[in-house]
């Protein structure tokens, strides 16, 4: 498995996991508090109910939100835009058809060493 090509993704992903888990341990520590304060009895399903009431508004209010402005972003204006990896193929098929064109017989030979000295991840 290569880590390299999805690194930012990975990042992301465990900087979520650290706060989810965060989250649910301070929640904890705090349920368990609040309930020692008020002599009630100190229940997991009680306390699962709340944290993750409290997960979701937050996720409502905020992440939801984000994910929205991020992922409509990349689907709706970068797909398909110059900067997208769609136009770098574009370009590559036309300087293909290019060298092909001014050197039919050697064009070949010459765009696998082009691809073999810039390899794709």
């Amino acid at each position: 498995m290569r880590l390299r090509p999805y690194g930012y993704a990975w990042i992301t992903l465990g900087l979520f996991a650290f706060s989810l888990i965060g989250h649910w341990l301070f929640g904890w520590f705090a349920y368990v508090d609040e309930q020692n304060l008020h002599h009630g009895p100190i229940l997991i399903a009680d306390y699962v109910v709340e944290t993750a009431r409290d997960t979701f508004e937050n996720w409502q209010s905020e992440f939801l939100q984000l994910l929205w402005q991020v992922g409509g972003l990349a689907l709706f204006l970068y797909v398909g835009s110059p900067q997208s990896k769609e136009g770098d193929d574009r370009h590559e098929a036309k300087l293909d058809a290019i060298l092909r064109r001014v050197d039919p017989q050697g064009a070949d030979q010459l765009i696998q060493q082009i691809d073999r000295k810039f390899e794709r991840t």
